[in-house]
């Protein structure tokens, strides 16, 4: 069974956001890796704690090989976060060399974008 790492942010934590969509999304892409046989690994990072995130990500990313890992779309495309997606990527690009790296659109969505990761992967 492969092993998935998502990162991406606690809808909770982000102050004056309505995390219900996101909670919801994340539930939903957390029942399509059941159903496809793969075995998720959420690691959310708390907003008002950004500065800690990084020893808990490294400590989280040496526990186990993950075969892919997915930057959520938050890290990604918040303003004023593209010092924290840089470190994140290189992150685990350092500490998960063999894994595919993949992105989505949205929580829901990983799956889809994990498999693709995979077979690009596979193809290399």
């Amino acid at each position: 069974m492969p092993n998935i790492l998502v990162i991406g942010f606690d809808p909770h934590t982000i102050p004056g956001f309505d995390p219900q969509p996101v909670a919801a999304a994340i539930e939903q892409g957390s029942k399509a890796f059941a159903e496809l046989g793969l075995a998720e690994d959420l690691f959310l990072i708390d907003f008002a704690e950004l500065g800690g995130a990084e020893a808990k990500l490294v400590e989280r990313l040496q526990q186990r090989q993950y075969d892919a890992v997915v930057v959520g779309g938050g890290i990604r495309k918040g303003p004023g976060l593209l010092e924290l997606f840089q470190l994140v990527v290189n992150l685990v690009h350092w500490h998960q060399p063999e894994a595919a790296i993949a992105f989505n659109d949205n929580a829901g969505d990983s799956p889809d974008w994990v498999l693709k990761a995979l077979e690009q992967r596979r193809n290399r």
